[in-house]
């Protein structure tokens, strides 16, 4: 658990920095940013989907998550919490929940976050949490200070997300082959490819409602052994 509790520092600290500066940083330059590390994502989105070629996998488990991801309503639980959240501990509501959601689902669905809290769980190695945290905490300065307080939020469901991953890795240890982390950590690339795009276009892509695809490969593999 030490490489995510770092991880959730980390935001909470970059949150911290970007919401201290906000009122001092012209909504221009927010905005620029924002696209500027809306391109980023894409790339690192990219880099990882590359990791796989079992094209077949991957769009299978992209059209399952998205239905049963659908049918459960992610993004509306979510986009809940983050206006329970709003209400609770904003003063001003002005885009709390969508700096919440927002950075959920970019600290939560990719690929370093499912192979980091695997290889904290499994192994003791906490390298690459560690270099998901020191990225999540540029990327949180730069989110708090355009989208506020929300972001700094986020890192409750990270916590949960990757601490539930890291925990349960030790029972899933005989599961967790080679193939079926590319394949999920492939899916994940893919979403956050979205959530790159959802960071450049005024029609936004349903990303929240797509996780369950990173799990997909996971099931197929137990039907198939």
């Amino acid at each position: 658990m030490l490489g995510t509790i770092v991880n959730c520092l980390t935001i909470i600290a970059g949150s911290l920095v970007g919401i201290l500066f906000r009122n001092g940083i012209p909504e221009k330059y927010n905005q620029t940013v924002m696209q500027a590390i809306g391109l980023a994502v894409i790339l690192i989105g990219i880099k990882s989907a590359l990791g796989c070629n079992d094209f077949l996998i991957i769009i299978i488990s992209l059209a399952l998550g998205s239905l049963i991801g659908e049918w459960i309503g992610i993004e509306n639980y979510l986009e809940r919490l983050g206006n329970f959240l709003e209400t609770r501990f904003s003063k001003t509501s002005t885009g709390f929940s969508a700096g919440f959601v927002t950075a959920s689902l970019m600290y939560c669905v990719g690929s370093m976050a499912i192979v980091g809290s695997l290889e904290s769980g499994l192994t003791g190695n906490h390298d690459t949490l560690f270099a998901k945290a020191t990225l999540d905490g540029i990327v949180s300065i730069i989110l708090s200070s355009s989208l506020g307080i929300g972001v700094l939020f986020a890192a409750v469901p990270v916590l949960l997300y990757q601490g539930s991953i890291t925990l349960v890795a030790g029972f899933l240890k005989p599961l967790l082959v080679p193939a079926v982390i590319s394949q999920m950590s492939a899916t994940g690339g893919l979403l956050i490819m979205a959530l790159g795009l959802n960071m450049l276009r005024e029609k936004k892509l349903k990303v929240g409602n797509m996780l369950p695809a990173i799990f997909i490969p996971l099931i197929y593999f137990l039907i198939t052994k």
